[in-house]
C-alpha cells in the first residue's frame, strides 16, 4: 500500500458529442474504460503531461489543454490512492490508435450518454460529480 497519494493526469478529448476512451490493461483498473492519462513526471506541467500521455497512449496530438476538475480516487482493492487532475483538450490531428499495447487493448469514441462499462474509478468519480469543483 502506498503511504501517500500519487498524482495522475487524465485528459477529456471530445469529438462532437463523443469522448475518447481506452480499455485499460496491465495496471490498476485493468479491464475498465478511461480517457488517456498517466502519472505526472517530475518537473512536468499538467499540460505537458496531458500532451505526452495522450501521444504515448493514442498517437494523437492535442492542444488547448486546460484544467477541468480534480478527483480524489482511492482504489481500495489495489491499495492505491491517487489525486487525478482532469484536463480538457482539443484534438489537433490524427486518428487514435492503441499506441501502448501494454497499457490498453482498445481505443474509441463513445457518446456521453452511452459510455462503456466498467469504468475506471477516477472517471466514474468525475461522472458522479465527486470532484472539485463540484459539477
Amino acid at each position: 500500500m502506498n503511504a501517500r497519494p500519487g498524482v495522475g493526469v487524465a485528459v477529456i478529448i471530445t469529438r462532437g458529442d463523443a469522448v475518447l476512451l481506452l480499455h485499460r490493461q496491465g495496471a490498476h483498473g485493468a479491464g475498465t474504460w478511461a480517457p488517456p492519462g498517466g502519472h505526472l513526471e517530475y518537473g512536468e506541467t499538467l499540460e505537458e503531461c496531458a500532451i505526452r500521455e495522450t501521444k504515448e497512449e493514442t498517437g494523437i496530438d492535442i492542444a488547448d489543454v486546460r484544467f477541468r476538475a480534480i478527483t480524489n480516487d482511492v482504489f481500495v482493492a489495489d491499495g492505491k490512492h491517487y489525486i487525478t487532475i482532469w484536463m480538457d483538450a482539443r484534438l489537433i490531428d490524427g486518428e487514435p490508435i492503441v499506441n501502448a499495447a501494454d497499457e490498453a487493448t482498445e481505443v474509441g469514441w463513445f457518446p456521453w450518454d452511452a459510455l462503456p462499462e466498467p469504468r475506471f474509478l477516477a472517471l466514474q468519480n468525475l461522472l458522479d460529480g465527486a470532484c472539485y469543483p463540484r459539477t
